[in-house]
């Protein structure tokens, strides 16, 4: 007599209410993340337990990540700015972007020698300890979510548009070279991104509502997918191995207030094969 299969696992709701939910990054053992939405970040420990980290003046979108000295980044997209958080709480200006990208500033990742990403427009920008900022790479189909190799040598961006992940190396000097097709998605639609101990990399995907696992070539490994669009994903908990998804019902630009308003966006957990590795 044959057995039926076990049914696949089921991602676990975290946390619920979120307005819209974006940058999500394991840091100082709790998940934290953009909501763009109540213009708020937000931490929330492994049981659920949720607080306002820190209210912003700005509106969507606005990503996060932290300086080796611990210090957050707060990329304020429309104003152009990035934005440090002071140890008495207070935010001061730590770049101002205008000039490189021009427009539609969106991700940033921070990598282990404290080069500091960012992507707008369609391009990427990168401002080195020493302050110098410039333009690093171009043309890039709607520029989304970016992680760095553990040994900080790789950096692989999401192409939303394009439908792939796209590798660069990374030079001495914090410059992006040897760009190629890192893995071609078919029709995936890659959002924010991260990285595991295994070299895969997992995206989530707004209009296929689903988060990916890929490895360098395009095989897929894994699937989750849910009843709504993810936004972005991150594996942390206290082994690294829980993925972390933020996700939201989508019904497209014209209508970000009017879901904002009916805070449909929740934070999901899913047990993942292989725990965190990289940047962010």
């Amino acid at each position: 007599m044959s057995s039926k299969p076990s049914p696949a696992p089921k991602a676990e709701i975290l946390m619920t209410g979120v307005a819209m939910g974006e940058s999500p990054r394991w840091h100082e053992n709790r998940l934290w993340f953009s909501d763009w939405g109540a213009q708020e970040i937000l931490a929330v420990d492994s049981k659920g337990k949720s607080e306002v980290a820190l209210r912003v003046p700005f509106s969507l979108p606005f990503c996060i990540d932290w300086m080796l000295d611990g210090r957050l980044l707060v990329v304020s997209g429309r104003e152009g700015l990035l934005l440090r958080r002071e140890r008495d709480g207070s935010l001061v200006t730590h770049a101002d972007l205008h000039g490189p990208a021009g427009m539609g500033w969106n991700e940033i990742v921070v990598d282990g020698r404290g080069n500091v990403y960012i992507n707008g427009g369609a391009g990427i920008t990168v401002l080195k300890c020493d302050g110098l900022l410039r333009q690093v790479a171009d043309g890039i189909a709607f520029p989304n979510g970016m992680a760095i190799t553990p040994d900080n040598s790789t950096l692989i961006i999401a192409e939303s548009y394009g439908k792939k992940l796209t590798a660069f190396d990374i030079g001495a000097d914090g410059s992006l070279s040897n760009r190629r097709v890192w893995a071609d998605l078919g029709d995936g639609v890659p959002d924010g991104t991260c990285i595991d101990a295994d070299a895969a990399v997992w995206y989530a995907d707004v209009p296929n509502k689903r988060c990916v696992r890929v490895r360098e070539g395009g095989d897929l490994l894994q699937t989750v997918t849910v009843d709504r669009g993810c936004f972005a994903c991150m594996l942390g908990g206290a082994e690294k191995r829980t993925l972390f998804i933020i996700a939201s019902e989508w019904r497209g630009m014209d209508k970000i207030a009017e879901v904002t308003q009916a805070r449909t966006g929740q934070v999901l957990t899913f047990e993942a094969p292989s725990p965190h590795a990289g940047w962010p």
